[in-house]
């Protein structure tokens, strides 16, 4: 049965136009002099040049800040309906079940193999250029807990497990949805999607319609927020380097590059991977990313930038939308290669500030804790310190040492959720080479 007996794939693109009118208009260099200009405010407002009183400083970055936060509300509240009404459609694109279950092997297979080296990767350069070294623990004071030493190092106990398996699936999708459980929101559009292919056309048919509706006022309203990304990137980007300021990044200067290589490293190898497995030219893949990846950047948010996702990797990159609907709202939530790397960094660092000897099952207890918190954690700003804390508890590391990150990890976060968005994009053009016609 052909896929277009069910939708039209004609809305989308013609939304999508608006976004590629706003990138034809330059939009990545308006966010780019935003964010330098957000930077320069920033470090004029900071504590260190001192021109204005540390709560003066807050109202100002505050009102400059409204536009950010009124950009991410836009684009937040838009989040769940997109991500249902995508989901459902991708999977009403391809009436063979066979091949949904294809994309969804590769998809977590793809995604486990690169978040377990994304984990890896930063264990290995934590111990070879052993960044909690440069930081004298005794110094600090981060409220440690007397009993901080006495922390559990074992595995999560075996009869808890079904428990959490149970908890993904949604007892009531509506609470989900409000509460901002993407994988819940995620597996109740599955289920629905699944159940509306089983049923015959004529029934099925309208809710497609209101779907499809849905999806353009999605996109409408996402267009809408792209005219001010530009001033939301300087307005968070001023607040963001005002109240930090440049003192405590460079106390934690040595972790900080730590966690940077190692995301460099994972640029590379995505890059890598587009270009043997995409089938795509490197210099033609960065010079169409580039607006998403600095928008994920100043959002540090892979839900925020989902909507571009998904416009890019079916308009630009051909990705086909029984594809891409699939797998970018799923990788939004699951696929967080770039915070993976940036727990195995933390944990080694904490680790080695403490001096906590890390022993081989405590390695793999990271790996793993890792791999399975990433699945589960929610796609916005913070979610990572948040995972950090469970995986430190699991290896007897005081998780109160997560207040000496918290200085540093917004700027951190920014750059590991452009590394996810990234992982979101090559997973489609890798799934799209590798993935028979027959999803079509």
């Amino acid at each position: 049965m052909k896929n277009n007996h069910y939708f039209d794939l004609s809305p989308l693109k013609l939304l999508s136009d608006r976004l590629d009118r706003l990138i034809a208009g330059r939009l990545w260099l308006k966010v780019l002099i935003g964010l330098g200009l957000g930077v320069i405010l920033g470090l004029l407002l900071g504590p260190e040049v001192g021109l204005f009183q540390k709560e003066t400083v807050k109202v100002i970055t505050a009102w400059l800040a409204l536009p950010g936060h009124i950009f991410l509300s836009l684009i937040q509240m838009i989040v769940v309906p997109l991500v249902i009404a995508s989901v459902v459609k991708g999977l009403a694109a391809n009436t063979n079940m066979a091949s949904l279950k294809k994309i969804g092997a590769f998809a977590v297979v793809f995604i486990i193999f690169t978040t377990a080296l994304g984990t890896i990767t930063g264990i290995g350069l934590g111990q070879l250029i052993k960044p909690g070294h440069h930081i004298d623990s005794a110094a600090l004071d981060v409220g440690l807990p007397s009993d901080s030493g006495k922390l559990d190092k074992g595995f999560p106990a075996a009869e808890d497990v079904p428990e959490k398996l149970l908890s993904i699936f949604p007892k009531n999708p509506i609470a989900s949805m409000v509460s901002g459980e993407m994988l819940q929101v995620i597996l109740f559009a599955a289920i629905l999607g699944i159940a509306l292919l089983s049923i015959p056309v004529k029934q099925a048919q309208p809710l497609f319609d209101l779907l499809g509706a849905l999806q353009e006022v999605s996109m409408r309203v996402v267009s809408w927020a792209m005219y001010i990304a530009p001033f939301a990137v300087f307005g968070l980007m001023t607040r963001l380097v005002a109240n930090l300021g440049i003192n405590v990044l460079t106390g934690m200067l040595m972790y900080v590059i730590t966690v940077l290589l190692g995301l460099f490293i994972l640029f590379l190898f995505y890059l890598l991977v587009v270009k043997l497995l995409g089938k795509i030219p490197i210099g033609v893949f960065l010079k169409q990313l580039k607006e998403l990846l600095l928008l994920a950047f100043s959002t540090s948010s892979s839900a925020a930038v989902m909507p571009l996702t998904l416009q890019l990797t079916e308009n630009t990159f051909a990705v086909r939308p029984a594809i891409a609907r699939f797998l970018v709202p799923l990788g939004a939530t699951i696929n967080m290669t770039g915070t993976a790397l940036y727990q195995g960094v933390a944990t080694v660092f904490l680790a080695q500030v403490f001096n906590v000897e890390l022993t081989l099952a405590s390695y793999v207890f990271v790996v793993t804790m890792a791999v399975a918190a990433s699945i589960g954690s929610p796609a916005t700003p913070g979610a990572g310190i948040v995972i950090l804390s469970m995986v430190l508890e699991g290896v007897g590391i005081p998780a109160a040492g997560v207040a000496l990150l918290l200085g540093v990890d917004r700027v951190l976060d920014m750059c590991r959720t452009a590394i996810n968005v990234l992982g979101d994009v090559a997973l489609c053009c890798v799934a799209e080479q590798f993935i028979s016609k027959d999803v079509e």
